[in-house]
């Protein structure tokens, strides 16, 4: 982005008295909310210029490039600002965890609502995930951007991520072949399984990738809207 065409998105942003704006980091992959920092109208240009995070740090009060230190960097994948200019978007793709603490996101703290409210929102809980039929999908999306993110020792997905590509290859080829094995067989239980299984090594397939599974269902969507041609 030019030096103008930076000065022209500046002039869209309201900036609070003290010339910053609130950004929201959001993974451009998994959809998951990282982090909360503030721009100035440099850091903004600095982010623009260097296609990574740049912000400014009220308590150092000086500018910071997310992961310059830790190697946690944010290649950016898109910036929006909202429809009063206050507030900016910032999707990324990171690498390891956004948090200071190690973890994927900074939001990995749960508040509790209103013992008033509990019997209601547990209702709304249930509802919501009845309705919530591919619900499941994006909660494993989830879950293997912050295995990538944090690589805990032990977890399974941590050791796809760690032997890379071939060895994740190796799973969904295996897995591929369980489920034409239990198709064969006839065996439903067996199949729910290992339809299963293929379709997590598929998602952390697509992780190490860099494709996010909102891609897959927009081909599946763009093919459903194609036209039937007559035989």
């Amino acid at each position: 982005m030019t030096q103008q065409e930076s000065a022209q998105l500046q002039d869209q942003i309201k900036w609070s008295p003290d010339g910053l704006v609130p950004a929201i980091v959001q993974d451009a992959l998994s959809k998951e909310v990282l982090m909360l920092a503030y721009m100035n109208k440099e850091s903004l240009h600095k982010s623009l210029e260097s296609g990574q995070t740049w912000f400014w740090s009220r308590s150092r009060n000086e500018l910071w490039n997310k992961g310059a230190t830790s190697g946690h960097t944010q290649q950016i994948v898109s910036l929006h600002y909202d429809c009063d200019g206050d507030t900016l978007l910032v999707k990324v793709r990171q690498n390891g965890p956004a948090c200071h603490t190690g973890a994927y996101s900074c939001f990995y703290r749960e508040g509790t609502l209103d013992a008033a409210n509990d019997s209601q929102a547990a209702s709304t809980s249930l509802q919501s995930h009845d309705d919530d039929r591919f619900g499941p999908l994006s909660r494993l999306e989830t879950t293997i951007a912050q295995r990538d993110a944090e690589r805990p020792e032990g977890a399974y997905t941590t050791y796809l991520f760690e032997k890379g590509v071939d060895k994740i290859l190796k799973k969904v080829g295996e897995e591929t072949a369980e489920v034409i094995i239990a198709a064969k067989n006839r065996d439903q239980d067996e199949l729910r399984c290992e339809a299963a299984d293929l379709i997590f090594h598929l998602m952390v397939l697509l992780r190490e990738q860099g494709i996010p599974f909102d891609g897959v269902l927009q081909e599946l969507e763009f093919r459903n809207r194609k036209p039937v041609k007559n035989d």
